[in-house]
């Protein structure tokens, strides 16, 4: 049977579709796994004040804040992507979303750069902020962090095959669904589709045109360039395919910051790219092109 499970979090809507053969089992899965969507939603909310993200952006600055297993290796990966992706993802850039009117605040100033600003003690399993007025927001690696987690927990009790999406800019697939080769994902961008194949895969998806806000002089969208705290616009949408939700997330979105794909990419990612030019792929043969 196919059962189709939701939920609203994250200012945004999961989707869940898993294959199985008895419904009370399934369903009972299904739910445990939207309960650690919603657990990740409150732990990683910045507009949330009990939230962790929110109490580490307030104290760490004072000492350091211990940080459970998972909560590490969700900033560990931050950090790893931040360095080989040359700054191109900071999770910093929260207090620019402030000032550029794109989230909620009172607009102060404060710093960004994480290379610099974040310090995490892998012995300890601590993080300490150097300045105050950080804002770390893990935006859409939070989406991807969420369904990483949740995935496991199917794996854990047993599911081979199920599809699970926030937004549908966040995806993982596990398995196939029956008489298939894998779950087909269909990603348009200005008019242009492309359709991936993805099993026991994750798919992460970034475009500067999600949300656009005006401003004095213009308009910026919500993928900020943390280098020059402008919208990075270079390319339409980027696409990043891996074995983790989290990381496809983080390196679609500084794919478009980059506006194409760097050396220090790990070949084990696979990029779609479109641009000016199409759509561009890290593989050798680009997965078929639908209208």
């Amino acid at each position: 049977m196919i059962l189709p499970l939701s939920i609203h979090a994250m200012g945004t809507r999961f989707e869940f579709v898993l294959a199985g053969a008895t419904e009370p089992s399934l369903r009972a899965v299904g739910e445990a796994a939207l309960e650690e969507v919603q657990g990740w939603h409150a732990a990683l909310s910045v507009f949330q004040p009990e939230s962790m993200l929110s109490f580490i952006n307030r104290t760490a600055c004072d000492r350091p804040v211990r940080l459970d297993e998972d909560m590490w290796n969700l900033m560990s990966l931050c950090d790893r992507v931040h360095r080989d992706s040359e700054g191109a993802f900071d999770p910093t850039v929260g207090m620019v979303m402030q000032r550029l009117g794109l989230h909620p605040g009172d607009g102060a100033d404060g710093p960004i750069g994480w290379a610099d600003l974040v310090e995490l003690d892998e012995r300890e399993r601590t993080i300490r902020l150097t300045h105050h007025g950080v804002r770390i927001d893990l935006g859409a690696v939070a989406k991807g962090f969420a369904l990483d987690c949740s995935a496991g927990v199917l794996r854990e009790h047993g599911v081979e095959a199920a599809l699970l999406h926030g937004g549908t800019s966040s995806v993982i697939a596990i398995g196939s669904p029956p008489d298939r080769n894998g779950w087909t994902v269909s990603i348009r961008s200005a008019g242009e589709a492309i359709e991936v194949d993805l099993a026991d895969r994750a798919l992460g998806v970034s475009a500067p045109r999600g949300r656009i806000v005006a401003c004095e002089g213009g308009s910026v969208s919500h993928v900020i360039d943390p280098r020059s705290e402008h919208s990075a616009e270079q390319v339409d949408t980027a696409a990043v395919v891996g074995s983790s939700a989290g990381v496809a997330d983080a390196w679609a979105t500084a794919l478009v910051v980059l506006g194409g794909r760097p050396a220090s990419m790990s070949d084990k990612l696979e990029s779609l790219i479109h641009g000016q030019d199409g759509w561009v792929c890290s593989q050798r043969t680009c997965p078929q092109e639908v209208s």
